[in-house]
């Protein structure tokens, strides 16, 4: 009950003052616009968008952790935060700006996707999709195919979670090695209707986990 009456409260503030941004945006009045978004983080979080900047994002999830708990809600909240700044920064024409918020902004959306976030708070699988499109021409940290694969075996496209495998081969083949051993057991485990709604085939799972295992050994 408590959550779901804090959850209401998050929801409203930030309809709120994703209202007020958005009519700055259409006024053009873009740095009015960005000191809402840091008026928001600082009423909220006890943080500023300076240091959530600074900082990696695996530091940023930290602040966020009570304990052994991260509150993912929290957290997922101030990553749509950023991809809100993130647009603004666009509008500014300032690219890069606007890339590194998006990317940070992805990763957190990962990190409390597979973390057991609200799914309906901020609908983070529309979040994922669009921040995944709007970074189609950009290379992703290992640590975020990491989060990929959890987050597509979690939603059932298992087919993108072993080209989210494959991408992190690239990257770093030995984390993709050990994750790849897990993730083949894990789907072969699963009956042949379930990888196929996932896209993906038991035959074609039995073949790269073999081929794994041969230049594993």
């Amino acid at each position: 009950m408590f959550r779901n009456d804090y959850l209401m409260g998050m929801i409203e503030d930030m309809a709120s003052v994703i209202s007020k941004v958005f009519g700055l945006k259409q006024q053009k009045k873009l740095t009015e616009a960005l000191w809402e978004l840091d008026d928001m983080v600082r009423q909220k979080f006890q943080l500023n968008n300076g240091l959530i900047n600074r900082l990696p994002a695996e530091e940023v999830i930290e602040l966020f952790r009570i304990g052994s708990v991260v509150e993912v809600d929290r957290l997922q909240a101030l990553a749509r935060l950023m991809r809100e700044e993130a647009d603004i920064y666009e509008l500014s024409e300032k690219e890069q700006e606007a890339v590194v918020r998006r990317i940070k902004s992805l990763h957190l959306f990962l990190y409390c996707a597979v973390n057991d976030a609200d799914r309906t708070m901020f609908d983070y699988p529309e979040q994922i999709d669009q921040l995944t499109d709007e970074l189609a021409d950009y290379g992703l940290s290992p640590a975020i195919e990491h989060l990929f694969i959890q987050y597509e075996e979690q939603e059932g496209y298992y087919d993108n979670a072993l080209d989210a495998l494959k991408r992190l081969t690239e990257l770093d083949p030995a984390l993709a090695e050990t994750e790849g051993h897990a993730l083949y057991q894990r789907l072969l485990g699963l009956n042949d209707e379930q990888l196929e709604e996932g896209g993906v085939s038991r035959a074609e799972l039995t073949t790269a986990s073999a081929e794994l295992e041969a230049k594993s050994n």
